[in-house]
């Protein structure tokens, strides 16, 4: 059997290279609001984050997902993604 190539993506959070399918997507739509995309697959600009806590925080700390989305994230939506994470 053919073994498929593997999709890498990086985390915003730490920037290590991992299978897609270890990271969560960060999805912003069209409308604005940023949510977990627990599917991978809805519509919008997405950004992965790594399933721990510290990435997260990390990735907030320096303004990465702002730099991602192109856009102000305000504290609470990642408090919101924090909390969807556990």
């Amino acid at each position: 059997m053919k073994s498929g190539k593997v999709p890498m993506r990086m985390c915003v959070g730490c920037g290590q290279m991992k299978p897609k399918t270890e990271l969560v997507r960060v999805v912003k739509s069209a409308s604005g609001e940023i949510s977990l995309d627990k599917t991978g697959k809805q519509n919008g600009r997405g950004a992965y984050i790594c399933r721990e806590e510290k990435c997260l925080l990390a990735a907030g700390k320096a303004r990465r997902f702002e730099k991602a989305f192109s856009s102000a994230v305000p504290e609470e939506v990642i408090e919101k993604i924090l909390e969807e994470l556990k």
